[in-house]
């Protein structure tokens, strides 16, 4: 961003969001690493119990959900979780609630910088948006913001770009692609400079259809009482997932020796799951967000497992089981050709989707997810096309990272500019 010198207050006043899918990650930038709270609120019916305990608030969020979800047919109205893709209606009244509360809570646990230092006076604050976005949950953001600098006098300054801008900017890269995979959606996102919004493909898939294969295995294994276990699902899917470099070719093979793939995966002390000679299911679960289109999917969407809806951008319908590396050349094609070389050239995975192991006995019929695109990329446009593909250095953590570096770099004294859709929104001058 260049110009004058940085206030070395700036460092501890940056503060960074990502509104995640799945998570709500957070902090200032002096904390090195984000705080990591699940995106969810559960409203309770009033209750004289819980009065009896002290609680007298009708909305909880993030870990505490968990301590009234073995009662919530009892108690709860309903458990909302407010960015299951990335977005947020406008009416949808209880997902802001959610937010607003995950946010104000998010601040709080930092007030006492206000009381300790006496040059803090509020944090500059960036928050990362999917990249379609509709504008108007900037808008209901900035309210959000200005409530809590009303409440807590720490919101100096507010501002949101989108989360694989936020990418792009941990990783110092001017000008690539940014595959940013969260639970509920996969963005895939032409940067030169700044975001190329019309080259933006975006698919309605993520973890969540990690999640769901792997609770499908898990019932075909026998073990149908954990597959409501979301804890449960999520650890066996971390565990015993891979991704095939050709799950056709990784199949054959796991059919023929089924004793290579055999995996156990202790999700508590007592209990275990072994998946005997049905190793070849776990090739399912890292495939999913590649090519959820091929014919190993289809007894899945038969069973309503699968059931991944399309994006509308614009004009155009995206199909939400196109495989993953047409929708890249998609989403290049849409650049200027002068773009397209450079961009294959710097394409940046980003999301925990994407940071998978490959255990060395499994090379052969394994991959890491650079490598599958490269691969998937290099059987359509053939071997004399240079593709280079690599995995961010902080998977889960980039987007966060990417905000807390604009909270320090981006000047003071430039205000939003609508035009170009940056800038701050300062105390005293918007709220």
């Amino acid at each position: 961003m260049g110009g004058a010198a940085l206030d070395p207050r700036r460092a501890l006043a940056a503060y960074g969001e990502d509104y995640g899918t799945r998570y709500f990650k957070y902090g200032p930038l002096v904390e090195q690493r984000p705080r990591v709270v699940e995106s969810v609120g559960l409203f309770l019916e009033e209750s004289h119990l819980l009065k009896m305990f002290g609680i007298e608030k009708q909305l909880v969020v993030g870990e505490d959900v968990k301590r009234f979800l073995g009662a919530r047919s009892a108690l709860a109205r309903s458990v909302v979780y407010p960015l299951t893709d990335g977005e947020v209606r406008r009416d949808d009244e209880r997902a802001w609630q959610v937010l607003a509360e995950l946010t104000r809570r998010g601040f709080d646990q930092f007030k006492g910088l206000k009381e300790s230092k006496d040059s803090f006076d509020g944090f500059y604050v960036t928050a990362a948006l999917s990249a379609i976005a509709p504008e108007y949950m900037r808008e209901e953001l900035l309210k959000i913001h200005t409530k809590i600098d009303r409440e807590l006098g720490l919101v100096k300054a507010f501002t949101v770009i989108p989360q694989p801008l936020a990418v792009a900017i941990a990783e110092k890269e001017i000008s690539c692609v940014v595959v940013e995979s969260g639970h509920g959606n996969t963005q895939i996102t032409p940067i030169h400079t700044y975001p190329i919004r019309e080259a933006v493909v975006a698919l309605y898939r993520g973890g969540a259809e990690a999640d769901a294969i792997a609770a499908e295995v898990l019932k075909d294994l026998g073990y149908g009482d954990l597959a409501s276990d979301e804890m449960a699902v999520r650890k066996f899917k971390e565990e015993a997932g891979l991704i095939p470099l050709d799950l056709n070719e990784a199949l054959k093979k796991a059919k023929e020796n089924p004793e290579r793939l055999r995996c156990k995966v202790r999700l508590s002390t007592l209990t275990e799951i072994d998946l005997e000679d049905k190793g070849w299911y776990r090739f399912l679960i890292g495939e999913v967000v590649f090519n959820p289109a091929h014919e190993m999917f289809e007894s899945f969407r038969k069973r309503g497992v699968l059931s991944i809806r399309d994006a509308r951008l614009g004009e155009e319908t995206v199909e939400g089981t196109l495989p993953l590396e047409e929708a890249l050349l998609r989403s290049i094609r849409k650049t200027p050709t002068t773009l397209h070389d450079a961009l294959l050239n710097r394409i940046i995975l980003s999301g925990g989707n994407f940071q998978w192991k490959v255990p060395e006995s499994l090379k052969d019929v394994a991959a890491s997810a650079p490598l599958k695109v490269k691969h998937l990329l290099g059987k359509r446009l053939g071997s004399g096309v240079n593709v280079e593909v690599r995995l961010t250095q902080d998977p889960q953590f980039s987007v966060w990272k990417g905000c807390v570096v604009w909270s320090l770099a981006l000047p003071e004294n430039y205000l939003w500019n609508e035009k170009r859709g940056e800038g701050w929104f300062k105390r005293g001058v918007h709220y």
